[in-house]
């Protein structure tokens, strides 16, 4: 295994992640810092870097470096963006930073940029046609993809740090102000050409900090049960009710709002504005907010060269395999069981009636439903409940993550407690309820077809007559597989209830 850090100097902000990198082309973040530098404040009076700007980069830096060193990470990768890309004195602040803090900078281009946020975004989002909005501290970028392809992108030279100096003389107004950029911003956006070829159905994908401070608030507002980030949705409605809430206020009302950063309320009510003359000019309905946008593009260009040439064609795929690897599931048996449970899942269609959409449901908890072992056996389908709630898996929706955890759990224990379910409420419907309590059954049984984890039960036949289900095992060379027959039976009961027939094992 090895370990790698990524930086990403914006002009906001300061990042670093600590990735292990596991073999295969999986890779896991253990630890991240952030810190605020402002390195694009005032950028725009003289072009050059304020030197208090860079003593506090370097000291954010050292400390970066210092938890690198206490980690023994063997590579780091440092990207600059937007401030330093433009900044007069880019050479003397590179130079004093690889001097100081033994740290080589590399500042991307506008099109290195950008093909490393398209990388992280279209490797961990299953949307196929996508508007991606990066907002940074000096710079917004505009990405158009389609059929998961990327068409265009254009930068914008103005972030939330520089519009909030560009228009701080209307500071006294805030509402004011706020319509001074949705206007500014609006007519930068009339000079890209391009931009009238984005098809309707486009959905619009925000990255960066300020779109995860929305992203928290509207959670916060909405009592949201889950706490994710990425993949979250909210509608334009909701986002216009945050934001013409927002951009009244002065700043000592901004700084009091939960889920604002205390580094970012100064400049959060800037990139609201310039979210909202987007939303404008596409008559977007909803916002999807990604996690993954540049420090994510660098650590799937390292652990999957091929993502270069193109992206990961099985997004969810890959990110529950980086969960068996590094929760060291038994994967042979994960992926029997999964193959076992399809095959009941198709065969009994004519009694569940359940859409092909639950397939995703029973996959992700068939390949993780052991995860739970790494803490303990026993009651490891709690444990496997809450990892895989806590997951984060990329390529699917929230709701399907709730449904997994529950099928996981409820492969030994069907008994699911109402308070559970009720956390759920707004995401969940009766008719999802029902539906995990049948994929729940399929689940066991399949696992106990490989009981012994040899894969003796090759594959299953179901007979639906009159009222019973008969389900016939298939072995190789006629091997023994009693143990497998007495173990699903066990579900019995628990299948007559959610099926409405009786079940025999032959």
């Amino acid at each position: 295994m090895e370990k790698i850090a990524i930086i990403d100097l914006g002009s906001n902000s300061a990042r670093l992640v600590l990735v292990n990198v596991l073999d295969g082309g999986y890779f896991v973040v253990f630890d991240e810092l952030k810190e605020t530098v402002r390195l694009g404040q005032d950028l725009d009076w003289d072009g050059f870097i304020k030197p208090q700007r860079i003593a506090q980069t370097i000291k954010t830096l050292t400390m970066f470096r210092r938890l690198c060193d206490a980690n023994h990470v063997d590579k780091i990768f440092a990207y600059a963006t937007a401030a330093v890309r433009r900044a007069k004195n880019q050479k003397s602040f590179l130079d004093e930073v690889a001097m100081t803090c033994g740290i080589k900078i590399k500042v991307l281009s506008v099109e290195e940029q950008a093909m490393l946020v398209y990388q992280g975004v279209i490797n961990s989002m299953d949307i196929p046609k996508g508007l991606i909005m990066e907002m940074g501290g000096g710079s917004t970028n505009l990405i158009y993809y389609n059929r998961r392809n990327l068409i265009h992108f254009e930068t914008l030279p103005f972030g939330a740090v520089t519009l909030t100096d560009l228009f701080k003389a209307d500071i006294s107004n805030p509402q004011e102000r706020a319509q001074k950029i949705e206007d500014f911003i609006g007519a930068q956006l009339d000079k890209v050409s391009w931009l009238d070829s984005v098809e309707p159905d486009t959905a619009f994908v925000g990255v960066g900090g300020s779109f995860r401070n929305l992203g928290r608030i509207s959670r916060m507002i909405t009592k949201y049960p889950l706490n994710m980030t990425h993949n979250y949705e909210l509608s334009t409605e909701s986002f216009d009710h945050i934001y013409n809430t927002i951009r009244k206020l002065d700043l000592d009302s901004t700084m009091k709002i939960k889920g604002i950063s205390s580094g970012r309320a100064d400049i959060f009510p800037s990139a609201l504005a310039v979210m909202k003359a987007v939303i404008k000019r596409f008559d977007f309905r909803k916002i999807t907010i990604s996690g993954c946008g540049l420090r994510e593009g660098a650590m799937f260009r390292y652990a999957v060269p091929t993502i270069g040439e193109r992206p990961l064609s099985d997004v969810l795929g890959h990110s529950l395999y980086t969960q068996m690897k590094y929760f060291d599931i038994n994967i042979g048996h994960a992926e029997h069981v999964y193959n076992i449970s399809i095959q009941l899942f198709k065969q009994l269609k004519v009694l569940h009636k359940m859409p092909r959409a639950y397939v995703r449901v029973l996959k992700i908890a068939a390949l993780l439903h052991d995860s739970g072992m790494r803490i303990k056996f026993y009651n490891h389908q709690l444990h496997s409940q809450y990892i895989i709630l806590n997951s984060n898996l990329y390529g699917v929706p929230h709701k399907d993550i709730v449904l997994a955890s529950f099928v996981a759990v409820g492969h030994r224990n069907m008994d699911f407690p109402k308070e559970e379910l009720l956390k759920y409420k707004d995401i969940i419907t009766v008719e999802d309820i029902e539906a995990l309590r049948k994929l729940s059954v399929i689940l066991r049984i399949a696992e106990s077809f490989d009981r012994s984890q040899s894969k003796v039960v090759t594959g299953v036949n179901c007979d639906v007559l009159g009222d019973s289900v008969i389900v016939k095992t298939e072995t190789e060379n006629g091997e023994d597989c009693s143990l497998e027959i007495k173990d699903a039976i066990g579900a019995a009961a628990d299948f007559k209830s959610s099926f409405g027939k009786n079940l025999e094992i032959l």
